[in-house]
């Protein structure tokens, strides 16, 4: 539906990138994996996003730079789990043993329809059978990227499910608000508005810990600096903050400044978590991204809305369970704005 050919998929089938523009934004968006490959601000010479300039990067290098992740976003403790007494095992594509976001081919490595486009906003189905990866049941997924004003990047889920399966579905951009990743963004200004977090193992699976976050390196509720020494070196951010306890309305998450360029950005979301990653994994050997840029751990960070991760395995946490007749929705905003 107008989209410019980007690349092959390796099942068959075009890949297509997307212009839109609104809002005093535009961005480049792909039918695969319903990636954000390029997001701009009006006045702000750089990209906001991470991405890579060639498809092929992408299937054989990407840290699912812009990718929508699921069916289940985030991880799952050895890919276990129980749905309406039906026990379940998923593809265990993080460290052999655990579930990441929907496993090896999830929905960021997918080659999605066209529904909808049009100059602000672009609108991609994915169909999902029963036992994809070996979660139940089939699933049908939208996805809509919209811009509009003032400076907003909305994102727009919905789903629906022949019988009773997970889903959880989240945005994985990675920021850079000042240079494009070029440079780090240790200095970038961070507020989560969120009381607690999720402690992690040495594999990143949630402990079951709802840890407050008072006296605590991950205590954003006062904006500051991403930077924070631990024993000498960078705390690593790849955590749940605690937002609420359910899916809910629209309201204010995240609030991230660039340390140089006067670029705000201001998450509001419907979920009740969000995880915070910093990028510290990224490899300065991929191929070089947006512009030519050499990325590099801490480039870009991670602000992905979505239920607690683990979730199925912890009943007093959130839950994702999407049933019969339910309609999943999710609604993400994204909102830039500069000063000076």
């Amino acid at each position: 539906m107008d989209g410019e050919v980007f690349g092959h998929a390796p099942e068959g089938g075009t890949v297509q990138r997307f212009r839109i523009s609104g809002g005093g934004l535009s961005a480049n968006v792909l039918n695969w994996g319903a990636v954000l490959q390029n997001l701009r601000l009006s006045e702000h010479d750089m990209p906001l996003v991470l991405g890579f300039e060639r498809f092929e990067h992408y299937l054989n290098h990407s840290p699912y730079f812009g990718a929508t992740a699921g069916r289940f976003a985030n991880r799952i403790k050895n890919g276990a789990f129980a749905v309406d007494g039906r026990h379940c095992q998923t593809d265990r594509n993080f460290l052999g043993k655990h579930t990441l976001h929907g496993g090896d081919r999830g929905f960021g490595s997918r080659l999605w329809e066209v529904v909808l486009h049009g100059p602000d906003f672009v609108t991609f189905s994915l169909h999902s059978k029963n036992g994809d990866m070996g979660f139940p049941g089939a699933i049908d997924v939208t996805c809509t990227y919209r811009l509009k004003i003032p400076g907003t990047l909305s994102v727009e889920y919905t789903a629906t499910a022949d019988e009773t399966t997970l889903c959880n579905l989240a945005h994985h951009s990675y920021f850079n608000l000042d240079d494009g990743g070029s440079g780090d963004i240790l200095d970038h200004q961070m507020m989560i508005a969120a009381g607690a977090y999720l402690p992690v193992d040495d594999e990143m699976i949630p402990t079951g810990v709802v840890q407050p976050v008072d006296d605590t390196d991950f205590d954003f509720r006062l904006s500051r600096p991403i930077r924070s020494d631990a024993d000498g070196e960078q705390r690593l951010y790849d955590h749940n903050f605690c937002l609420s306890a359910s899916r809910g309305h629209l309201r204010h998450a995240v609030r991230a400044k660039g340390a140089m360029s006067g670029v705000s950005l201001d998450v509001w979301t419907t979920e009740p978590g969000v995880q915070f990653y910093c990028g510290a994994y990224l490899k300065p050997d991929m191929p070089a991204g947006l512009g030519g840029r050499r990325y590099r751990p801490y480039s870009g960070f991670c602000l992905e809305p979505q239920v607690w991760p683990d979730a199925p395995n912890r009943p007093y946490f959130p839950q994702a369970t999407l049933w019969p007749g339910e309609r999943y929705h999710q609604i993400t905003e994204y909102r830039f704005s500069r000063q000076g």
